[in-house]
This record gives structure tokens, sequence and C-alpha cells, in this order.
């Protein structure tokens, strides 16, 4: 590749970048009927027609940050050694490194979780990596005998449930008198987890 072109990719990716950090912010603080691309070309001076050869409209740029959103935060749980330890104190870390995702990237958990177009396009559910993890560390805790023979699926989005209305909560009602945040979470997770070990 030529240095002209080496350098025209290098715009066109810094671009890139740029439209989607202002994209997000303002989808997080106008919501998704407010937004409009024109809106989008202004705040970062170009033209709409230059935001559209990156993106067909708002529905697919909106989409990309959802799902860019989903990879950050399964990638803050892939830090887990999920083949080694105790699946139930596994399960107990990534519950936590999910809360802590959330509380320190509320933008992009929101994307993930909580913002939503008011019109979807149908297309197919598909498992993201972040609810695999779980789903397999849910798996694990049965076959070792950690839980009692469960059904996986239940169990996995009973969990979830749990782990992310703490984490909705805190991000979604700041202004409530909470108690100690760490106390409230270790108490959500330990309650949650620790129902459904077996006991030795």
């Amino acid at each position: 590749m030529s240095r002209g072109a080496v350098r025209r990719q290098r715009r066109q990716d810094e671009l890139r970048a740029e439209i989607l950090a202002n994209a997000r912010e303002l989808f997080a603080t106008k919501g998704y009927e407010a937004f409009s691309i024109r809106t989008l070309a202004t705040k970062i001076d170009c033209s709409p027609a230059t935001i559209y050869l990156h993106f067909t409209d708002k529905y697919e740029l909106f989409e990309y940050l959802v799902e860019d959103s989903f990879e950050q935060l399964s990638a803050a749980l892939r830090k887990l050694d999920l083949d080694r330890g105790d699946p139930l104190q596994l399960l107990k870390q990534g519950a936590r490194i999910y809360v802590d995702f959330g509380l320190s990237n509320r933008t992009a958990y929101e994307f993930a979780f909580i913002l939503r177009p008011t019109i979807r396009r149908a297309t197919r559910w598909k498992p993201h990596a972040a609810f695999q993890i779980l789903r397999d560390l849910v798996k694990r805790c049965i076959a070792e005998h950690r839980f009692g023979p469960l059904d996986v699926e239940l169990t996995s989005q009973g969990l979830w449930a749990a782990i992310h209305g703490v984490t909705a909560l805190l991000i979604t009602r700041p202004s409530f008198p909470w108690v100690d945040r760490n106390a409230l979470i270790a108490r959500v997770v330990d309650s949650a987890i620790d129902s459904l070990e077996v006991s030795p």
C-alpha cells in the first residue's frame, strides 16, 4: 500500500472513530428518536453524506454501538481464567466484573442493556459472549456439584436478572439513598449465587 493510501486509510479510521464517539454521546444524551445524522454531522463538522459512507442510517450506527458495548463487556469478562479454579468463585468474580463494568462505563452499559430504539428491525436474536461466559460457569458449577441438578438456562437467566438489576438501579437511580455500594453489590451477588450452592 502506498504512503498516500496509508494516509487516506488513517484519516478514514480517525473519522470513523470520531463518528462513533460523538454518536455514542448524542444517543446517550438525546435518545434514539431525537438523534439525527444531520445533527451528528454538524457536531463533527462534516457532511451527512460523509457519515453515510460509513453507516447506511442511524439504526445501523446505533446497532454498531450496541455490539461494540457488548464486546467491551465481554473483553472485561475474558480476563477471568475460566478453565481453572473454583467455578463458584469465578462466577462471583465475573458478577463483580459485570457490575463494575456497568458502573465504570455507564454509557457502554446503557447501550448494551438499557437504550433501545422505539422501532426495531426484525433480526434474529444471537447470544453474546458475555452471557455465554455466565452460562459456561453455571454449567461447570452443576457438573462439579457446586450447584444441584439445576436447569442451566433458567439458572443463568436468573443470575443475570439479579446482577443486571443492581447494576441498572445504581446507574439509573443515583440519587436514591443507597447503603454502602460495595456492601449492596456483595449482598446481591452472594445471595444470588450462594442460594444455589449445594451444602457440604
